[in-house]
């Protein structure tokens, strides 16, 4: 009997864990069109089956392409999975105010410092370049906003999830 409750309880946690768990997370940066179609033989040769190598639009190429709030960030990561970010930082909420990609799977803002793990393709803040600034103590506590990737054929996708 005892094990029976048991069971009915790990149930009913795990039931209350799921129904929780729900895709209606909202990013302080602004909806703005993302639209990014890379060809990976012809224009990105050298991004196609990489690790840990990154692009960057802040500009659109084509009259058909849209880059986001800030510019955005494509990622292979270190599992070898393409990723996308937009490059403004949630903590400053601006669309002048980027993060930039080092060689360490991190992007850095510029201005306030913080670090974001994107290795992964997750975009959690870490910690802070710049402890001399203002309320160190204040890590930004969002997440960089997430695009989605499509691979198909010899292109790469990027467009709004």
């Amino acid at each position: 009997m005892k094990t029976f409750f048991r069971n009915i309880g790990s149930v009913v946690l795990v039931s209350l864990f799921l129904i929780s768990c729900d895709d209606t997370y909202i990013s302080s940066i602004p909806d703005y069109p993302v639209y990014l179609e890379l060809n990976l033989v012809t224009t990105y040769p050298i991004f196609r089956n990489s690790y840990n190598k990154s692009l960057t639009f802040l500009t659109p190429v084509t009259a058909v392409e849209r880059i986001g709030y800030g510019g955005i960030l494509v990622y292979t990561g270190f599992d070898g999975a393409y990723y996308a970010f937009d490059m403004s930082c949630p903590y400053e909420h601006q669309s002048k105010v980027r993060v930039k990609p080092n060689e360490l799977g991190q992007a850095v803002c510029e201005k306030c410092g913080t670090v974001y793990d994107i290795g992964y393709g997750v975009g959690n803040p870490t910690k802070r370049t710049r402890p001399n600034l203002p309320d160190t103590t204040a890590l930004a506590k969002e997440v960089l906003k997430q695009y989605k990737t499509t691979y198909s054929g010899y292109y790469l996708y990027v467009t709004q999830r």
